[in-house]
């Protein structure tokens, strides 16, 4: 499945190793408005984000591990330039907080807090630490949990933070997006 800022969103079926960039602009037609790619997530919410420099790629195992990315469940999510990339960091940890199933104490303890951390940055009361502390706590969650969680919450999160760095530095030294309104919405118990 393709879905996010393409013209045709849906279920594909295609031979391993298209192209990720023929997939988005000559199957699903492209970003509506003549937007600008700015990430895509390849293979579904755990896997590594890439950039728009990084979709040359063949969606296959080998390639899309190479550069450090995955091909997960190849569920393609496209995010054009007017997306707010710490507010998608933010919805992907909040997900993965909500399904820890508590057992592990990495898990049960870093996402959560990696999830605080983004909401605290998205509430303009961002510390110029809190980008190295969300790696650093990816860092101790990866490998030392028993099921594949953990690892989950961990590949969205230092990708974004790494790649996108500039979008966490500027919401915390302005307290806003760098695209303009991020529509953030705390739901009630947040």
């Amino acid at each position: 499945p393709v879905s996010g800022h393409v013209r045709k969103p849906g279920n594909y079926e295609l031979p391993m190793g298209t192209p990720l960039r023929k997939i988005i602009y000559d199957v699903c037609g492209g970003i509506p408005g003549d937007r600008k790619l700015k990430a895509v997530i390849p293979g579904g919410s755990s896997t590594p984000v890439l950039t728009a420099d990084e979709v040359d790629v063949k969606m296959d195992f080998d390639s899309l591990a190479a550069i450090g990315s995955m091909f997960g469940a190849g569920s393609i999510i496209v995010m054009d330039e007017t997306t707010c990339i710490v507010r998608a960091c933010m919805v992907l940890a909040r997900f993965y907080a909500h399904e820890s199933c508590g057992q592990c104490t990495p898990c049960r303890e870093g996402v959560p807090w990696m999830y605080d951390i983004i909401k605290r940055i998205m509430r303009g009361e961002g510390k110029p630490e809190d980008p190295d502390l969300l790696l650093d706590i990816c860092v101790n969650i990866e490998g030392n949990t028993i099921c594949p969680l953990g690892d989950a919450a961990v590949g969205p999160v230092r990708s974004m933070v790494t790649k996108f760095r500039e979008e966490f530095d500027h919401y915390i030294e302005h307290g806003t997006s760098m695209v303009g309104d991020a529509g953030f919405d705390f739901r009630p118990g947040d």
